[in-house]
């Protein structure tokens, strides 16, 4: 079984194109978990009309974009997660891809087509751009894990669950970086979404970070403290 869990926040924009995206590919058994943030456009009325029993809407009581993403992932139930924004659009074949990997890896991360709020391709290969791959340090360094392109087992939640209160970067990186410790990640070529990339994007990965040097390293620290917390914590 998979569960999709979706963060919402007055995505009326581009919602309705990305649900039908992604329940293209899921099977009557499946289910998308949507937990929203509070819209107050017209998102909730949007979902509503699906009338869809794979889809299940939470209303988040913690405001802000990891609380929206942790809520929906403590009410999933599937064997596979995958992680979804409420504004891209998945491809043919990611759920399949993604499924195959996971039979050998705790987590795999996807490679995409980055789109501007038109779907014009800005760049074929995030990927290429970013010069994503595997690997702790190479992702602590330089952020590669986009969570709309990650999809990992149901295990990785006993140690990615809580997140911790004063995380300092999304939640993918948090969840990917324990599994890249605590078991195997795999990098795919596979090209899963039409990830785009507009002004309301909430991911850090998604644009230049505007970050000093100085606050750079001192989030990189203040991450390796609390994964080493986590660690000591779980065993």
């Amino acid at each position: 079984m998979i569960s999709v869990c979706m963060a919402t926040y007055n995505g009326e924009r581009y919602l309705k194109e990305q649900v039908d995206s992604i329940l293209k590919q899921l099977d009557k058994e499946d289910e998308l978990i949507i937990s929203d943030d509070g819209s107050t456009d017209k998102t909730l009325q949007i979902l509503d009309a699906y009338e869809d029993r794979r889809i299940k809407i939470l209303h988040n009581q913690e405001h802000g974009v990891n609380g929206n993403f942790e809520n929906a992932l403590r009410h999933a139930v599937g064997d596979y997660i995958f992680l979804s924004d409420q504004d891209d659009i998945w491809l043919p074949g990611k759920v399949k891809a993604c499924v195959e990997v996971l039979q050998s890896a705790d987590c795999v991360v996807h490679d995409c087509i980055v789109v501007n709020a038109g779907l014009k391709e800005i760049e074929p290969s995030f990927f290429a751009t970013r010069s994503s791959g595997p690997g702790f340090w190479k992702n602590l360094y330089k952020n590669g894990y986009l969570g709309c392109c990650m999809a990992f087992k149901r295990d990785v939640l006993k140690y990615a669950l809580p997140y911790p209160h004063n995380l300092p970067i999304f939640q993918e990186g948090w969840i990917a970086s324990l599994a890249d410790i605590k078991g195997v990640v795999k990098f795919i070529d596979f090209k899963g979404i039409l990830f785009r990339r507009h002004e309301s994007n909430a991911s850090f990965t998604a644009k230049k970070s505007g970050f000093t040097l100085t606050k750079k390293i001192s989030y990189r620290g203040h991450l390796l403290w609390l994964i080493a917390k986590r660690l000591l914590k779980i065993g």
